[in-house]
């Protein structure tokens, strides 16, 4: 089926703002979006007068705008990301012996939208609902080294936007940006005691039918337990479920 250019670059658009962590001027959505700048404005005004986009005069930015809350509200409402994807975690959680979830990104923190826990296994501060900063989680991180560098350079513009929980984690956007190489080098990404102290996660992410990330699907286990041999299995059933989650919303699953 033909791509309508139009649709593509307003839902471009609309998931570029969605992903910042305030409003951002036209420029910076033409430059980093790659939509031509006269063309950019045209479809927030039109974005504007339906409701989807906020124009800030005073400050010459654009936002997101009701109607796109309303979509998000629908979505919320019917979950069909989440029906999509509980089986495949809970068939995960068989195969490793492990806590699994699945989380989203929003602004500079995932929101967690899943969590199967494994019998006997200790509950984690990973549950539905909960938001932890992007940068710290494997989950995050997998669907980071996802995004273009200047997406990454807009969620994360200074220090002031890496939070740490543990005193341990990336301080700056450099030593970001070094552990989403080597995410996107090994197709899945790890955090050790950044988010919980003594425990480990791999992740790997969801792509859409555009290749962009659209959630990450983790296990969380204790670090003790896992030498790196079992880490390697079980980022690779990660990796298979991530990739069936991605067939089954018709995205690039492989």
């Amino acid at each position: 089926m033909a791509q309508v250019p139009a649709a593509a670059q307003v839902l471009a658009i609309l998931r570029y703002l969605a992903g910042q962590a305030g409003p951002v001027p036209a420029a910076a959505i033409s430059r980093d979006v790659g939509v031509p700048r006269s063309t950019t404005y045209h479809l927030l005004d039109t974005l504007a007068r339906e409701g989807f986009v906020v124009h800030l005069p005073e400050e010459r930015r654009y936002g997101l705008g009701v109607g796109a809350f309303e979509l998000g509200s629908g979505y919320s409402r019917q979950a069909p990301f989440q029906r999509l994807a509980r089986v495949p975690l809970a068939k995960l959680v068989d195969r490793t012996g492990h806590n699994a979830h699945l989380a989203v990104l929003h602004g500079r923190e995932v929101i967690y939208v899943i969590e199967e826990r494994a019998p006997g296994r200790a509950p984690l501060v990973t549950e539905v609902g909960v938001r932890l900063p992007a940068h710290l989680t494997a989950s995050g991180r997998a669907v980071l080294a996802g995004l273009s560098p200047a997406q990454v350079r807009a969620l994360f513009p200074d220090a002031s936007a890496f939070v740490l929980r543990n005193e341990t984690g990336p301080g700056s956007l450099t030593a970001l940006r070094h552990l989403l190489v080597e995410a996107r080098r090994r197709g899945y990404a790890t955090e050790d005691g950044e988010v919980t102290p003594g425990f480990a996660s791999v992740a790997a992410a969801v792509l859409d039918h555009q290749a962009h990330p659209v959630a990450g699907v983790a296990v969380t286990f204790p670090a003790a337990e896992v030498d790196a041999a079992e880490q390697q299995r079980i980022a690779a059933q990660v990796s298979r479920t991530a990739e069936q989650l991605s067939r089954r919303i018709g995205g690039a699953g492989g």
